[in-house]
């Protein structure tokens, strides 16, 4: 049961024409994000849309790896009963490799990547004879290559070999004006999955909109799964605060808007009502627009009384 990487926000909607651009290309792809935001969906995407869709797409997780068992899992292996352990590399011939977590490959196993890549052939752990393969190659990570270029942890020469066309993934809280969209998807395929009826989730639950989502649109997708599953057979009322208690199981996840009544009690009745007000209209306009962010930075509203930030507003509709 695999999910799909969608949405409407201008960052995403350049993903999604890039992947169309890929899709007749054999160029290499290196997806950058933080945890969660979808890289993974992002290269399934390429190669469903690619040439090479009907080939094997084989995911090769460097963070859950000890370094001894790296060349084994990439290369293979031989043995004097002649025996062979197919490494990822050859499983992947006539498809697509994803080296995701690329930063976590050890430096001194980089260089047979880049080589492997290069010449498209490698020789199996005590194996003598070439093996000839024909892959595409899309990695993804979490952290930031440059800097660990400038560390010595990353080969320069193998990260502009990965690096031809970069994808970065936005994180969830930058693209909150997807939130009602992607609970919708999720709640259609969570309920296909489980064979249960989709859950009366509220979209317009100011929390959802206030929580920093550190676990992006995976932490949205069990979010839902989890609302989901424990709103059987109850109603809609039910549902949301069930909704509600698990968001606030985080309260380090919850933006300080989120507070705004218990904050405004310690000021003064005129700017506490400015505070709170403010607050208010944020929490709305995150709801309702994906030029938020933008109309934050034009207005430098912080202390703003709500008329005045109203009024420029509506002029901006």
């Amino acid at each position: 049961h695999s999910f799909d990487f969608i949405g409407k926000n201008i960052e995403v909607l350049k993903i999604l024409k890039t992947v169309e651009k890929l899709a007749s290309t054999e160029s290499r792809v290196l997806i950058t994000g933080e945890t969660g935001t979808g890289k993974e969906l992002i290269a399934r995407k390429i190669h469903k849309s690619s040439p090479r869709s009907d080939g094997p797409f084989i995911v090769f997780n460097a963070a859950l790896l000890k370094e001894k068992n790296y060349e084994k899992q990439l290369f293979g292996e031989e043995f004097k009963d002649g025996s062979i352990d197919v490494g990822v590399f050859e499983k992947a011939s006539n498809g697509t490799l994803l080296l995701d977590e690329v930063s976590e490959i050890p430096i001194e196993i980089q260089s047979n990547i880049l080589r492997t890549i290069t010449d498209q052939k490698f020789k199996r752990i005590n194996g003598h004879e070439d093996i000839y393969v024909n892959i595409r190659v899309i990695s993804s990570t979490s952290k930031d290559l440059k800097m660990l270029i400038e560390e010595g942890k990353f080969r320069e020469d193998f990260y502009h070999r990965l690096n031809v066309v970069p994808i970065n993934v936005p994180t969830l809280q930058s693209r909150i004006e997807d939130i009602p969209l992607l609970i919708k998807y999720f709640k259609q395929k969570v309920a296909e999955i489980n064979g249960v009826q989709e859950a009366e989730i509220d979209v317009n639950n100011d929390l959802l909109y206030s929580y920093n989502w550190p676990g992006n649109a995976r932490e949205l997708r069990n979010l839902v799964e989890r609302v989901t599953i424990l709103s059987i057979h109850e109603d809609k009322t039910d549902t949301n605060k069930i909704l509600t208690d698990i968001l606030k199981e985080n309260p380090e996840s919850l933006s300080d808007n989120n507070n705004g009544l218990n904050n405004t009690l310690a000021y003064p009745l005129k700017e506490a009502r400015e505070k709170f007000e403010t607050n208010y209209l944020v929490n709305q306009l995150k709801k309702t627009t994906e030029i938020y962010r933008k109309l934050l930075i034009l207005l430098e509203w912080k202390d703003q009384p709500y008329i005045e930030n109203s009024k420029v507003w509506q002029s901006r509709k």
